[in-house]
């Protein structure tokens, strides 16, 4: 695998048609690093990929059975701190977290679901914020600030409490987040379009 200067690993593969399972990476946007499921193992160690750079020399494996149990794992974390109801949900069939548990094999979780309580904010005309879907990848929160210049969202709490909120005190309607819609075009899951629906601004390819 080639790369240039200041590439990390997850670039540098992805220009060598060299897929690494991702999430919260996305093409365009800053690296972040809180998902994990880029994990590959440089010289035995478990490096990041999206944040990790390449080096001259370095030995990356990326397709092991231990990664690909670690990665399922994650992937079923995800599934059970929120309220993922494929069946009934919109995005279904056009999901980059449920393909991506497809992608890894993973059938049913082994861990308990937290079935959390989690409030929506439907307060904005044209969005709206469901938290139950959100997986805390801050892909909107990056695209907000990064691509439109706003600050409409932002992460609040700590541990199993933290969660996404919007940048001022009547929630979604205070805020700016209308006009330039990278923040909301950019998400998993989480932020919605109303007028548009989910499947129309999913992407296949995320990109990095």
């Amino acid at each position: 695998m080639r790369g240039q200067a200041g590439q990390s690993i997850l670039q540098a593969a992805a220009l060598s048609n060299i897929y690494i399972p991702h999430l919260c990476a996305k093409r365009g946007l800053s690296p972040w690093g809180s998902c994990r499921v880029c994990t590959v193992l440089v010289n035995g160690r478990p490096q990041a990929a999206c944040i990790q750079p390449i080096a001259e020399g370095i030995v990356v494996e990326n397709d092991t059975e231990a990664l690909r149990d670690m990665r399922r794992e994650l992937i079923e974390m995800l599934f059970v701190e929120g309220n993922h109801f494929c069946p009934f949900c919109e995005k279904s069939g056009n999901c980059e977290l449920q393909a991506m548990g497809y992608r890894l094999g993973m059938l049913a979780p082994q861990y308990p679901y937290f079935f959390p309580v989690r409030d929506v904010d439907a307060s904005h005309p044209d969005l709206f914020l469901d938290r139950n879907r959100c997986i805390l990848c801050a892909r909107c929160v990056r695209a907000s600030q990064e691509l439109d210049g706003k600050h409409a969202y932002g992460f609040v709490g700590r541990g199993a409490h933290k969660h996404i909120a919007a940048n001022a005190a009547n929630g979604l309607a205070g805020t700016n987040a209308g006009g330039h819609r990278h923040g909301q075009r950019s998400m998993p899951g989480g932020l919605v379009d109303e007028r548009s629906g989910w499947a129309t601004r999913f992407r296949s390819d995320s990109g990095v």
